[in-house]
């Protein structure tokens, strides 16, 4: 009997984030290296430049990361796994080599173990984990993990800026919350390829079958189903349905293009 490859969900997450992310100058990294002979940190997100983040930046970020004012922030992703001793030492362990290995500061570098599953409260209780004044955002009075936020993706409230890391929640209440909220963000927001891969994202946690996956679920595979989707989908409709939305502006804009690109196409006398 072969078995069903494993999908790593930090991947996709982090290539949700690559996306999102990069063009408002924040570097993404996944599988990190944290000392010479690595174990590896999930996802690295790099703010370049500026010493606190953006209004562009902050408005992608969910609750406790867009509040840190660290320069790196290291993230421990558990999507299938739940939050218990073995994912605190972990993310312990990546917090304390990645800042030797850089020689940075506490300071300079914040870790958040991120969980799309509810802890359980007497895990919660037993690393002396605390609600925050932010929905699904926990701090812990232990000296270890002080300065390790744990937050929960179903928790998180329904502000915009939640919703991308919403998309991963483990409830599909929450996931679908997520989707409403981001159907509404103005489109320009979004390059193509983002949203290819939320719309990727969108069939696999909803369509039929969706959730039964015979191999592994890789970014290039959720880019790949978001991008046909999307062309099966444009296929189908009307040219009224397609122009739904657009002003006679802009649809003569386009058609403008469109000429322009005939001109320039046309073989030479």
């Amino acid at each position: 009997m072969t078995e069903t490859p494993q999908t790593r969900w930090h991947r996709l997450l982090g290539k949700l984030l690559e996306e999102l992310l990069t063009p408002v100058g924040i570097d993404v990294s996944t599988e990190l290296p944290v000392m010479a002979d690595p174990p590896e940190a999930d996802i690295l997100l790099l703010r370049r430049e500026k010493t606190k983040w953006s209004s562009e930046q902050s408005e992608r970020l969910p609750d406790g990361v867009r509040d840190s004012r660290a320069s790196h922030i290291l993230i421990e992703f558990k999507y299938t796994e739940s939050v218990n001793l073995s994912a605190f030492r972990q993310t312990v362990g990546y917090d304390f080599f990645y800042k030797r290995s850089k020689n940075m500061s506490d300071r300079q570098v914040q870790t958040f173990l991120i969980s799309s599953k509810n802890t359980r409260k007497a895990t919660l209780e037993r690393f002396d984990y605390f609600k925050t004044d932010k929905d699904g955002v926990y701090r812990s009075g232990n000296p270890l993990l002080q300065s390790i936020p744990l937050l929960m993706l179903n928790d998180l409230s329904d502000q915009p800026h939640n919703a991308y890391f919403k998309c991963f929640a483990s409830r599909k209440s929450e996931k679908r919350a997520a989707f409403k909220i981001l159907n509404r963000q103005n489109i320009d927001m979004f390059s193509m390829k983002l949203y290819w891969f939320l719309q990727g994202l969108w069939r696999q946690w909803f369509s039929k079958g969706g959730d039964s996956m015979q191999q592994e679920l890789t970014p290039e595979r959720v880019m790949e189903m978001g991008k046909m989707w999307g062309e099966k989908y444009l296929s189908l409709l009307s040219p009224e349905e397609r122009l739904a939305g657009l002003s006679i502006k802009e649809i003569k804009e386009y058609l403008n293009k469109l000429e322009k690109k005939k001109d320039l196409n046309l073989p030479k006398a």
